[in-house]
């Protein structure tokens, strides 16, 4: 596999306002728990999906975004896009089966997909974002117990594994470029990002 866009998030922090320990998560980056602690990320185009063991509390949150150039090959499962998309689903359900969750008792909040980047409107990337997660999470049987995709605005969302709570937060005013420049980064990286093999879902 000579993927590297997709890796575990390093951004550990204490949230004062939860009381808890986080963990912030950037385009291209999941984390994954069985401690009582809390995961942020600030979504634009992108999506997230909040996956956990609704009975061992083991979960976890990814974000990511579809490269852009397959908006027109949506019947064609072994596209570029699709294949990234799958890719980025299948390491985070794959470590949380790894580190004890059990397949059968996985359900999902999915988030984003908002369509605020002007120069992705033509293509609507947070459209196809959004699509291909519940696309995905329905094709695997997972259910998905909430969801807040769409709309143009970005958001905030926390995850709480532990007890499958997230809140979320819409960002009717963004001062500053950051989220957009960061975006934009991660969309151009996945231009020449090389997704290579098989993943197998467990």
């Amino acid at each position: 596999m000579n993927m590297t866009a997709e890796e575990v998030s390093t951004t550990l922090y204490y949230d004062r306002n939860f009381d808890c320990n986080a963990a912030k998560i950037a385009p291209g980056e999941y984390y994954y728990t069985d401690k009582n602690m809390v995961i942020v990320t600030v979504l634009g185009s992108c999506v997230s999906a909040c996956i956990r063991d609704s009975i061992s509390g083991i979960g976890g949150m990814n974000h990511f975004m579809l490269p852009d150039g397959a908006s027109s090959d949506k019947d064609n499962p072994v596209s570029e896009s699709m294949r990234y998309g799958t890719y980025a689903m299948e390491v985070l359900i794959n470590q949380l089966l790894r580190n004890g969750a059990k397949r059968e008792n996985l359900e999902a909040k999915i988030f984003g997909g908002g369509n605020v980047l002007k120069s992705f409107t033509t293509t609507l990337v947070g459209t196809r974002n959004a699509e291909f997660v519940k696309k995905f999470l329905k094709d695997e049987r997972i259910r998905v117990t909430g969801e807040d995709l769409l709309d143009i605005y970005p958001r905030k969302v926390y995850f709480f594994p532990k007890t499958g709570k997230v809140l979320v937060k819409k960002l009717m005013k963004v001062n500053n470029q950051t989220l957009f420049e960061r975006e934009k980064d991660y969309a151009s990286k996945l231009k020449t990002t090389d997704v290579g093999g098989e993943i197998d879902l467990f």
